[in-house]
């Protein structure tokens, strides 16, 4: 990928703002914001509006379950296309289809009477074109910052700021309900992904980027099998990680309300410890960002992810409300370090032609493992105490944290043969 020259600023002293001082980085940021603000409103709009239109919580989660299940399992798939084609040239049309899917739908679901198949079918055609904003976003960070701690700088504020779009798209979506039909909020998605991915890809740091399919020397096919399967192994690690990170995350939504139910608190006592979660990983964030760190990646990795499953498991013997919500946000303050450091790691190992790739699958890991956990714990709440329950959700954090030393090892293995040298035996292009 070519950008734009900024690479003098990465021998500055390595800050947030240099980091936006970056040319174009402030207007290529907000893009994408504005883009992914979609994404953390739509689940509830479309839950709201598709319940609202059939009076049912079955359809509703059935709809949901077609569009989350193609948004995340194709996620590596739609990442391939902007590698190869460029972000140009595969996110306005995958943007511009996912918009307008988005449009049907709310069509679909302003007023009763769409057939529920009809509704998962326009669902799973719509979660089959979502464009891949933030890998992409992580990429094109990547080219435009050569300095490692500058990156890891960049990261954290995409962490962050994507936590904060998570915790906004909902409040936003709860003003938008009060004043126009859920479907209203369908159709605002739909706006937002089409005028953000527009405005990112016109981003003079993304305008010229090409995908590695439009690049006239490539080399042959069994070399360029070779690196991928090297920059794969690369992978394990921060994937394995991902997952047990989603998986023990999804768990502690089921386990505060049935925590928030067994002490007879109300259901606003729910939100109001997901919200220091939230508020600790934002933190948590902010701060891995601003600190120089000589440990290396791989090795931060499990212990940011050990100290997350540790804390949870405490969160269990919680005497009381006030002492849960405090643990609970301590839990988060490794939650945004510990996603942050594996799409560190995935762009390390990634070639050039894989790193979008490599950053979707670090982000379907997250979900697969969160959508896997929310299932698993669903089936032990009410049958073991919550205290247990929450202590296999950090041995789950945990036990990803110990298998990642494995995915260290294969990692180190790797960069014995790097691709460079693979590439450097690789006859000269045009060969076949």
């Amino acid at each position: 990928m070519s950008a734009p020259s900024s690479r003098p600023l990465g021998a500055a002293r390595p800050s947030y703002a240099a980091v936006l001082r970056v040319p174009y980085a402030r207007r290529t940021f907000a893009a994408a914001l504005v883009g992914r603000l979609s994404y953390g409103m739509v689940s509830l709009a479309v839950m709201l509006a598709v319940t609202r239109a059939t009076g049912s919580y079955a359809v509703a989660g059935t709809v949901m379950a077609l569009f989350g299940a193609m948004t995340v399992f194709l996620s590596p798939l739609r990442a391939a296309l902007v590698d190869r084609y460029g972000p140009r040239r595969a996110l306005i049309p995958m943007a511009s289809l996912y918009a307008g899917l988005l449009c049907v739908l709310a069509a679909a679901v302003w007023r009763p009477g769409t057939p529920p198949v009809v509704l998962g079918t326009i669902a799973a055609l719509t979660g089959c074109c979502a464009p891949p904003l933030g890998p992409t976003t992580r990429a094109v960070w990547s080219e435009l910052l050569e300095d490692r701690r500058l990156l890891q700088r960049a990261y954290s504020l995409d962490g962050v700021a994507e936590e904060l779009l998570f915790v906004s798209g909902p409040l936003v979506v709860g003003v938008l309900v009060r004043f126009a039909p859920p479907a209203a909020g369908v159709a605002l998605s739909a706006l937002l992904v089409a005028t953000g991915t527009a405005a990112f890809v016109m981003s003079p740091a993304v305008r010229d980027v090409r995908g590695v399919g439009a690049r006239s020397a490539r080399p042959v096919r069994s070399v360029r099998v070779k690196r991928r399967l090297a920059g794969g192994r690369g992978l394990l690690q921060p994937v394995v990680v991902a997952a047990g990170v989603g998986l023990a995350l999804s768990a502690v939504d089921l386990l505060v309300i049935a925590y928030a139910e067994q002490r007879h608190h109300g259901d606003d006592v729910v939100a109001w410890v997901l919200a220091a979660l939230s508020a600790g990983s934002a933190v948590g964030g902010l701060l891995n960002g601003a600190v120089n760190w000589r440990t290396p990646a791989r090795v931060r990795l499990p212990l940011l992810t050990a100290g997350l499953g540790l804390t949870l498991a405490a969160a269990g013997l919680a005497p009381g409300l006030g002492v849960l919500t405090v643990t609970v946000a301590c839990a988060g303050l490794f939650v945004s370090p510990a996603l942050t450091t594996a799409y560190l790691i995935a762009d390390e190992r990634a070639l050039p032609d894989f790193r979008t790739r490599a950053g979707a699958w670090v982000n379907t890991a997250v979900n697969a493992g969160s959508s896997g956990g929310t299932a698993a714990m669903g089936l032990l709440v009410g049958r073991l105490p919550v205290s247990v329950c929450f202590l296999a959700a950090g041995g789950v954090a945990v036990a990803a944290a110990a298998g990642s030393g494995w995915g260290v090892r294969r990692a180190a293995a790797v960069t014995r043969r790097t691709p460079e040298a693979l590439t450097r035996s690789a006859p000269p292009a045009g060969g076949h």
